[in-house]
């Protein structure tokens, strides 16, 4: 996998993927884009995501959304990283049982979120979940 960022000025950056998408990151606090740091929270929370709804769909949940809000503290010194990151997710749908979504909030944090088992090594992440019923 490969990628390219190059800087389009002030503190603007361009991203790009080795599968011709682009992302704009932006080093002066997220005024213009997300900062870098920030879009490791949403590559966190699109990672997860995935995970939670395939294994919803395969265990064939009614599942009409799903949400994840994170919460990321970092440190109050340089660099400022991730100390802790807590992950709500919010899945809406039609008798969905809070067991499968246990299950797959489980699997995706423990087994098969790349970036999450990545962050986790040097970062305390937490997770928890709440249904909606539709």
């Amino acid at each position: 996998m490969k990628a390219t960022v190059k800087w389009i000025g002030e503190e603007l950056f361009l991203g790009q993927s080795e599968s011709g998408h682009s992302i704009v990151l932006d080093a002066n606090g997220g005024e213009t884009a997300p900062s870098p740091m920030e879009n490791v929270l949403i590559s966190l929370g699109g990672c997860s995501s995935v995970d939670v709804v395939s294994i919803l769909e395969k265990a064939r949940q009614n599942v009409s959304a799903v949400r994840v809000e994170l919460d990321g503290t970092r440190a109050d010194a340089v660099p400022a990283l991730f100390t802790k990151i807590h992950l709500h997710f919010v899945v809406t749908g039609k008798g969905v049982a809070e067991k499968h979504v246990a299950r797959a909030v489980d699997l995706s944090a423990d087994k098969y979120c790349s970036v999450a088992l990545m962050l986790n090594k040097a970062v305390e992440i937490t997770h928890d979940f709440s249904i909606v019923e539709q």
